[in-house]
């Protein structure tokens, strides 16, 4: 399964991500911790801890929820 993962505002990541995977497995496979971001899929989030469905996740948007300051 491909999933296509667009981190907002930054880069769009293809990820192949293994069997059984969860939108946490998603986030650190873009080199995200689960805490600095949101999964959505069609607009709605979705629970960090739910696994992954190929019908649903074709593409998901990750926006961040915490970035480093500039000082």
């Amino acid at each position: 399964m491909r999933v296509t993962v667009d981190v907002a505002g930054e880069d769009t990541h293809e990820v192949d991500p293994s069997e059984g995977p969860t939108y946490t497995d998603l986030a650190r496979a873009v080199d995200l911790r689960p805490r600095e971001a949101s999964a959505l899929v069609d607009g709605s989030p979705v629970s960090e801890d739910q696994p992954v469905e190929p019908v649903e996740a074709g593409e998901v948007r990750v926006p961040r929820l915490v970035r480093g300051g500039g000082g």
